[in-house]
């Protein structure tokens, strides 16, 4: 009769770690600064951005359509299949009128509420542009202790990309970079395209 061990090793869906409860704690943490943050510029929009963003809401669901489809048939059938009550015979011209000016009053809700989500967009971007930039200069000051650590132990190490990174990166430089890489791309296709 062989003898069983008992297993000594956790499960590995056991109860997590002292630093996985941490990182969930800041995980939860960061949530909800980003959170409160969208909170706060929700709360500055004024009346009508509200009123637009409600409007906009709603005319991207399926009840719009539905309501317009019912719209549209019970005006048709009133105005056409019924032998009374023609108010707007065909060709519809005061649907037509009625529909042009919903199109002109929605599409500017619409650009309004899109305003405010550009708004946003761009303070969520530059949010990011930070926090990338402090990131990249920690990185660059670890690389710094770390270089140093090397030559307190006596291990050298002369790659030529770390003392590249460690340069520090500049912003400017980088768009310029990026434009030129994106100027050049179309000019590219469209020498292929002749």
């Amino acid at each position: 009769m062989t003898k069983k061990t008992a297993n000594t090793k956790p499960a590995a869906n056991s109860e997590p770690t002292r630093s996985g409860d941490s990182l969930d704690a800041e995980m939860r943490s960061n949530i909800v600064k980003v959170v409160n943050i969208e909170e706060q510029e929700r709360a500055r929009r004024t009346t009508g951005e509200k009123i637009a963003e409600v409007i906009a809401s709603f005319c991207g669901s399926m009840t719009f359509v539905y309501v317009h489809v019912i719209w549209f048939g019970g005006w048709i059938i009133l105005n056409s299949v019924l032998p009374y009550f023609h108010f707007d015979p065909f060709p519809y011209t005061f649907l037509t009128l009625v529909v042009s000016l919903e199109a002109i009053f929605l599409s500017t809700f619409i650009l309004i509420s899109q305003n405010h989500e550009t708004k946003l967009t761009e303070r969520r971007n530059h949010l990011d542009l930070q926090i990338n930039m402090l990131a990249e200069q920690e990185n660059t000051k670890m690389l710094e202790i770390l270089q140093l650590v090397a030559a307190k132990v006596g291990v050298s190490d002369e790659d030529p990309t770390i003392a590249a990174l460690l340069e520090p990166t500049d912003p400017r430089r980088l768009v310029d970079q990026i434009k030129s890489a994106t100027d050049d791309v179309p000019k590219k296709t469209t020498r292929k395209s002749k």
